[in-house]
């Protein structure tokens, strides 16, 4: 391969030519470049997952498995269980309601049924932006203008605590995965574990100590304006913090039911202990991956049927059982939010 030689801190390397030739063209592109190009990474990989669906779903062999796997269940017993589901979803938001009043108390004081309003019009503006990025306007503008800002900080506590548990149950199980189920030596095995303990370590370490982004924003002087914003960071008390995670881990437990619940009743062969882990592994890479709300099934079936692929040959069934959670977890409140959208004043104060 072509080589370049040029000059890094500390002294001079030989680097691939192509590799230096791309990295000076990304260099060279305008922030408005750089931005289509990013779209144009996400649209390529919902396109590639969303072509891998639709060839499994076409293989005549995978639909005549998973035809004689429905047509063995009960209609009743199905019926009853999307109910269950259901219900775990709405209690599941009943929590976020929860979590989402008590992180925003120090700022101001909002009843429960507009903390409910907040998170699901916040839910509707998440299915149509990159990343979830609208939550964070939908759910704030229900809070006075002056508040806003502060409400968005304080609403990232809620979603990292939410991260942290996603990362550290996906850490540790993507590591007992490496080990379980890739033919490795014991030395990759005994780093990929010890990895996966610092990554998660970490997480943990970061989210009791939150007010660093606090004192990290007031050390940049050209962040002096929004500085007030995080003072609520500083605010916060390691009780508040562990009763936001406990509240998030009693998510985390909710929503990972509702696939046991679904796969027990669909796949009930699955071993409990590898189908709970591969769980985990999905919650982190739909965590990683970014994607809209809106084609998000494409992503989540694609890593669902190649996780699940090791320990069961019903690919249409799993990637099934994850577009009904991508649904009820995500598009139905969404639907239900919209009604709530259509009552918010998005100029000036807003006394919804």
């Amino acid at each position: 391969m072509p080589c370049t030689l040029i000059k890094a801190r500390g002294g001079y390397g030989l680097y691939p030519k192509n590799l230096v030739t791309l990295c000076f063209y990304f260099w060279l592109l305008t922030k408005q470049q750089k931005k289509y190009l990013n779209l144009g990474i996400k649209l390529l990989i919902v396109g590639l997952a969303m072509w891998f669906i639709v060839s499994k779903v076409n293989n005549q062999k995978n639909l005549r498995e998973f035809q004689t796997l429905v047509n063995s269940i009960d209609p009743l017993v199905i019926r009853l269980t999307l109910a269950v589901v259901v219900v775990m979803m709405l209690l599941n938001w009943a929590l976020e309601v929860v979590k989402w009043k008590y992180l925003s108390r120090r700022i101001e004081k909002i009843s429960w049924w507009k903390a409910t309003k907040s998170v699901f019009c916040g839910l509707t503006w998440a299915i149509f932006t990159p990343n979830r990025i609208g939550e964070y306007g939908g759910r704030v503008m229900l809070l006075r203008p002056e508040n806003r800002a502060s409400g968005a900080v304080a609403m990232g506590v809620g979603l990292f605590a939410q991260l942290v548990l996603t990362s550290v149950f996906g850490a540790l199980s993507i590591a007992w995965f490496v080990s379980t189920y890739l033919p490795t030596p014991i030395e990759v095995k005994f780093a990929v574990w010890l990895l996966a303990g610092i990554y998660a370590l970490t997480f943990v370490i970061l989210y009791f100590n939150v007010h660093w982004v606090d004192y990290l924003v007031g050390k940049f002087k050209f962040l002096a304006r929004i500085k007030p914003f995080f003072s609520i960071l500083d605010q916060v008390t390691t009780k508040e913090l562990l009763d936001v995670l406990l509240l998030s881990l009693a998510r985390f437990i909710i929503f990972t039911s509702q696939y046991i619940v679904l796969m027990l009743v669909i796949l009930p062969d699955l071993p409990f202990m590898p189908m709970t882990f591969m769980i985990f592994i999905l919650f982190f890479v739909q965590s990683a991956v970014p994607s809209l709300d809106i084609f998000d099934f494409s992503i989540r079936s694609f890593v669902a049927s190649n996780l699940y692929s090791y320990i069961t040959t019903q690919e249409i069934a799993v990637m099934a059982i994850v577009s009904c959670i991508w649904f009820v977890n995500l598009i139905l409140p969404a639907i239900i939010g919209a009604f709530f959208v259509m009552n918010v004043n998005y100029i000036g104060g807003n006394k919804s």
